[in-house]
């Protein structure tokens, strides 16, 4: 962690031992997840381009060190009040020997998972391009596909579609329905990678990160409203 240092990854501060407890220290977002501005709000496709690029920015430095995260979607996005956004939880993170590498271990949240993950053939970093790619959906749309099935059933439709279709997929520009096409592609060796991906339209018009300020702001407010209700 202490070698990972980005300005999208949630950092590592320090670490010490108390009563044979380790505690680590990271970085503070006070502005909670991605998730709760998918669950409270309506996100523009500037906004969403924005995460993206963030996004795509910590994948990129992941990637360029042989990392692969394995568990990108909405809960792993962080925020600050400010909009800065920020990778987080590296518990499935695996560290290969060389980009060319792969691995075939079945890890991850089974509705972001890509294909090759299901059907547990070799993978490399590709596959966090198609959990931003479903991430992608959630923004859009509010939550992953096949969120309402089971698990196991999910993973059966993953491996069966392919591709997931939207629920409208008219009313988004060309430029989104490209991106999405680049980042859910079944063969992962024509899936774009990080780097291609950050030089697409989609990304290169998205706003800055202060554009998300208020969507944050908002989402913390009705987050504080559902918990007063809850007390009442």
């Amino acid at each position: 962690m202490k070698g990972s240092q980005h300005k999208n990854i949630v950092n590592f501060i320090d670490a010490y031992l108390l009563k044979k407890d380790l505690w680590v220290i990271m970085e503070y977002m006070e502005g909670g997840s991605l998730t709760d501005i998918v669950t409270h709000s309506v996100m523009s496709e500037r906004q969403m381009g924005c995460v993206c690029r963030e996004t795509l920015q910590g994948l990129k430095f992941l990637h360029s060190k042989g990392i692969i995260h394995r568990d990108i979607k909405s809960d792993n996005i962080l925020l600050s009040l400010e909009g800065d956004i920020k990778l987080t939880d590296f518990g499935f993170c695996a560290q290969i020997k060389d980009y060319a590498a792969k691995r075939n271990t079945m890890v991850g949240t089974p509705y972001w998972m890509a294909p090759e993950v299901v059907t547990k053939k070799e993978y490399g970093p590709k596959v966090d391009i198609w959990s931003l790619g479903i991430m992608t959906i959630e923004m859009i749309e509010g939550e992953p596909p096949y969120l309402n099935e089971t698990p196991l059933r999910a993973l059966f439709l993953i491996t069966t579609n392919g591709k997931p279709k939207l629920n409208d997929k008219d009313s988004l520009s060309k430029n989104l329905q490209n991106f999405l096409d680049y980042c859910l592609e079944v063969d992962a060796d024509k899936r774009y990678d990080a780097f291609q991906l950050l030089t697409t339209p989609f990304i290169t018009n998205a706003d800055d990160t202060p554009s998300l300020s208020p969507l944050v702001k908002l989402a913390r407010m009705q987050k504080m409203a559902e918990r007063s209700d809850d007390e009442d």
